[in-house]
């Protein structure tokens, strides 16, 4: 029983740290102080906002963490529990807005900034450790955004890979989306150039499908080598004869197809007996060698006879 326990703790202590290694991944992306005329919220109002991006190839939950404005007080705005928005998914984005009324829903801060002067913003784990953390510049205008020049990347604090965005063609602002948007695909276009009729393409499937056929062999051959071995032992045991003590010429080999066959038609025969046919149905065959349903012989009744 304390086995299990143990087993059952590892697997939350595991599973926890997974969670938190997967918050350790998120990072302020974009970030808008003075919000004249862009992106609305869902009241419809032009708030300042904050978004956030998962930098990881897999889901995270942020019910748990912290956004402040306030180095002094990390916990400023913990987000709430129970709200399925919360869990991002893959390198995706979620927007938080910092207008200083927590009471309109999950992703309304008490945050609010101050515009012309810097403006500090942390994230926090659940466990009061630091996720990630930015300052922007007290020189952002009205309708700019201080973002990342690629999504997640640059690292904490690090104001080499911020730059302002001015909403301009090229410089756009961009909330809840990329902030780098692809309109092509280099590493496809790269292969389009150096393979125009496909056969590299159709040499890596082929090779890759072998590779799978060839696996696959292997695990059926450890496989059955395993089945095997367990039925010599099985059979041993059923015997009498210890395999340690036995040569391995002695020992018994695994029954044959013959054998099976054999074994098979014999309990066929023992467990489909019929001693007792209480529901066998006979068919006796017509006498008549013909079809009777057009003879108008049997339309006709007999006459009474006195």
């Amino acid at each position: 029983m304390k086995k299990y326990i143990i087993l059952l703790l590892v697997l939350v202590m595991a599973a926890a740290n997974a969670q938190a290694q997967g918050r350790k991944s998120l990072r302020i992306n974009e970030v808008m102080v003075q919000n004249d005329s862009g992106y609305v919220d869902d009241y419809g109002r032009y708030s300042a906002w904050i978004e956030l991006f998962n930098s990881n190839f897999a889901p995270v939950e942020i019910s748990s963490i912290f956004i402040s404005n306030d180095s002094n007080n990390v916990k400023k705005y913990p987000v709430p529990l129970g709200d399925v928005l919360t869990r991002i998914a893959k390198r995706q984005h979620v927007i938080f807005w910092a207008d200083g009324e927590p009471s309109r829903g999950t992703f309304h801060t008490n945050i609010t900034f101050t515009p012309g002067q810097e403006n500090w913003i942390g994230i926090y784990d659940a466990d009061g450790s630091l996720i990630d953390e930015i300052t922007i510049p007290a020189s952002l205008l009205p309708g700019q955004s201080y973002a990342r020049k690629v999504d997640g990347e640059g690292g904490i604090g690090n104001p080499d890979a911020w730059e302002v965005r001015t909403g301009e063609l090229g410089n756009t602002v961009t909330p809840s989306s990329a902030n780098v948007l692809r309109e092509t695909n280099k590493k496809v276009e790269m292969f389009a150039e150096q393979d125009e009729n496909g056969f590299g393409m159709a040499i890596i499937a082929m090779c890759i499908v072998f590779s799978a056929l060839l696996l696959l062999s292997v695990c059926f051959y450890i496989i059955s080598k395993i089945g095997a071995k367990i039925t010599r032992r099985n059979k041993a045991a059923s015997q009498g004869i210890n395999l340690k003590e036995v040569e391995k010429t002695e020992r018994p080999d695994h029954d044959t197809g013959e054998e099976i066959a054999a074994i098979a038609m014999a309990l066929h025969e023992h467990l489909d007996t019929h001693d007792r046919e209480n529901t066998v149905l006979t068919i006796n065959k017509v006498k008549r060698a013909y079809s009777p349903w057009n003879s108008k012989i049997y339309n006709m009744r007999e006459m009474p006879r006195h």
